[in-house]
């Protein structure tokens, strides 16, 4: 349905024009049709109880439904409360635009910030106040925040603010509030908490759930097997192969977050981070930057991103294995937005498969195992990137860049400086990383019915720690002082030791895993070269050391 077929006002709907909205979501008309009274053109005076995936357009849903309940007034008439600083700012900014025309002043109240200018910002007036629960009692406490003109509520992520433990903050400000009022209530799903707080806080709640049978449509998933150590090597492949405008890649922990980061950036990805150690200001700068286009990657925990609006990221990377499937769904919902295509790739440990897919299977996720983006892969996108990036500079051009171009073609051939061209283009791009395991991985579909053969899965878990993984002769055995007691498998020693001893997967032949070490076998017209390379200091595995076995063998 159009917005201009809902009962809108007309400034609203020049601003939804200007912005490009003609189209309204399921929520939207939703909440609209069950806040209006289409006759009368008036509010309708109805609580609502939401259940709406991320995503679905549900700010804009309730900043209308509540608009007709505002005017100028110095004091605030709704109030928004939100989980994290980062989803009230980001609110807060789309309703200033949205109530810009009708003379609307909105504020935010959020941890973090100067409580002094948040004082001076209501002193000034402010007909709508969005804010975190802590902060929103600590102005009620200093009387600064006044509810007493307040005409509506709206919890907007409610089941994240009672996962974060703010139950007792809500209803202390629920509590607080007028009696005759709008109560609203948004949240992704309606567990038994958020059905109690309703019943609770709100007048015989109409309740709406929209979109949860075509949540996340427009996200492509897929799932790579990684071995623990090629998770940060598989990142840096989906990164490149994906090339996307923006991605969001979300760790486990702010240890991780850091790592990653750090990793990313050393290798030329332009990469911020975003997790609860950081000020609120470093926080707000890292979402600046992602948001004007001077960074790309946005490394985070689930916390740090909740509820973000980044409007360009079409690629979701789950570098650790969410919790649960809300989680899952939450973070995926960072991408595929209001309509357009976004992908969700998901590095799974190859031991832990089966509790991948029963996540999956919960979030009633449909998709595919591949392998990791090999270099091959990395490069064969680079080259379909490069004709198009290349060729798009093609045109008449300035007259002096044209006078430095005929000078080149009088010294060089054309090939040889449209192959310079290319070469600067690529000089830029951070190198993929080598992989050998994974293309040896076999892939299969994960379903929400989950069949599919595990047998493929048992007989590689289950071979012998000594087998042939080369294809090489009979050679020198080399020793590693990792075995069983540290989890060593050649499915991770392989590429290791081909990295650190500068040979090929060819090159190495058998091995043998015993408690404390692990023997391995490499081709005699390599051995030299190997144990050179090898006995070097390496900053990724400083605590390997890897040594010839003279005399020994299995």
């Amino acid at each position: 349905m159009r917005f201009d077929e809902l009962p809108i006002a007309p400034p609203l709907l020049e601003e939804l024009a200007a912005k490009g909205y003609t189209e309204a979501t399921p929520v939207q008309v939703a909440v609209l049709q069950a806040s209006i009274d289409v006759d009368a053109g008036r509010a309708y005076a109805r609580d609502l109880l939401v259940s709406s995936q991320t995503g679905s357009g549900k700010t804009l849903a309730f900043g209308l439904a509540v608009a007709p309940l505002l005017d100028r007034h110095r004091t605030p008439r709704v109030l928004v409360m939100s989980p994290t600083r980062e989803l009230a700012q980001q609110v807060a900014r789309e309703l200033q635009w949205v109530y810009r025309k009708i003379g609307v002043k909105v504020t935010t109240c959020v941890g973090g910030m100067d409580i002094r200018r948040e004082q001076r910002a209501l002193d000034a007036g402010a007909a709508v106040v969005v804010g975190t629960p802590g902060r929103v009692i600590d102005h009620l406490d200093r009387g600064s925040l006044v509810l007493a003109d307040l005409r509506a509520v709206v919890l907007d992520e409610a089941d994240e603010m009672l996962d974060l433990g703010f139950r007792d903050e809500i209803e202390r400000i629920l509590q607080a509030a007028p009696e005759e009022r709008r109560t609203l209530l948004f949240s992704a799903t309606l567990p038994r908490e958020i059905v109690a707080l309703a019943k609770k806080y709100t007048k015989d709640a109409t309740r709406l759930a929209v979109g949860a049978q075509t949540a996340h449509a427009d996200i492509q998933y897929l799932g790579h097997l990684v071995a623990p150590r090629e998770r940060e090597h598989a990142v840096v492949n989906v990164l490149r192969a994906h090339d996307v405008g923006t991605a969001l890649v979300f760790c486990a922990t702010r240890e991780g977050v850091a790592h990653l980061h750090g990793s990313l950036v050393e290798r030329g990805f332009r990469a911020v981070a975003l997790s609860g150690e950081l000020s609120q200001a470093e926080r707000n700068r890292a979402l600046h930057e992602v948001r004007e286009g001077r960074a790309r990657v946005l490394v985070c925990t689930d916390v740090a991103a909740r509820g973000i609006d980044l409007p360009a990221a079409a690629l979701v990377v789950h570098a650790d294995l969410p919790h649960n499937a809300e989680v899952l769904q939450h973070r995926s919902g960072r991408t595929g937005r209001a309509g357009k295509k976004g992908t969700a790739v998901i590095l799974a440990p190859m031991h832990a498969r089966g509790g991948a897919e029963r996540l999956l299977r919960a979030a009633h996720i449909e998709g595919g195992w591949s392998p990791v983006p090999t270099v091959d892969d990395v490069r064969a996108k680079d080259n379909e990137r490069l004709l198009l990036d290349v060729g798009a500079l093609v045109g008449e051009g300035e007259p002096e860049d044209l006078d430095v171009a005929k000078a080149l073609l009088e010294q060089y051939p054309a090939q040889q400086l449209a192959a310079a061209l290319v070469r600067s283009a690529r000089r830029s791009l951070p190198a993929a990383e080598e992989l050998p395991l994974t293309t040896s991985y076999k892939a299969a579909a994960f379903d929400r019915h989950g069949a599919r053969d595990h047998r493929e899965d048992r007989r590689r878990n289950e071979r012998p720690r000594g087998h042939d993984v080369g294809e090489g002769p009979e050679g020198v055995w080399f020793r590693v002082n990792v075995g069983r007691a540290k989890n060593a498998d050649p499915k991770w020693l392989l590429p290791m030791l081909c990295r650190r001893g500068h040979i090929q997967k060819r090159d190495l032949g058998r091995f043998k895993i015993s408690r404390t070490e692990t023997l391995f076998e490499v081709s005699p017209k390599k051995a030299d070269a190997f144990e050179r390379s090898a006995r070097e200091p390496d900053k990724k595995d400083p605590h390997l050391r890897i040594e010839r076995a003279d005399g020994e063998s299995p």
